[in-house]
C-alpha cells in the first residue's frame, strides 16, 4: 500500500472506508506484513475506524422515528432521540 496512493479517509464514504478497514485488518491478520509496514497500516486502520464511527453517528442523527397518535395511526415524523 503505497502512501502517496492512499485517499484522505475524510474524503472517503462509509462502504470505501470499511472495504478498506477490512482489506487492512486481513492483511494484519495473514501476519507476513513487515513490522514497518504493520504499523504504517494499523494507524490508517484507526483512522478508517473513525471514519466510519462518524458516518454512522452522521446517519443515526438523520434517521427519523415514525410518530403515532393514540389509536397507533401514523401521524408524523419526529427526530430520533439519540443519546
Amino acid at each position: 500500500m503505497a502512501e502517496n496512493t492512499l485517499v484522505d479517509v475524510s474524503r472517503l464514504t462509509f462502504e470505501r472506508a470499511i472495504e478498506e478497514l477490512e482489506t487492512i485488518v486481513k492483511r494484519l491478520e495473514d501476519g507476513k506484513v513487515p513490522l514497518e509496514e504493520s504499523v504504517t497500516i494499523y494507524e490508517r486502520g484507526e483512522a478508517l475506524k473513525r471514519r466510519c464511527e462518524e458516518l454512522l453517528r452522521q446517519a443515526e442523527a438523520r434517521v427519523d422515528k415514525i410518530t403515532t397518535d393514540a389509536s397507533g395511526q401514523a401521524t408524523g415524523t419526529a427526530p430520533l432521540d439519540v443519546h
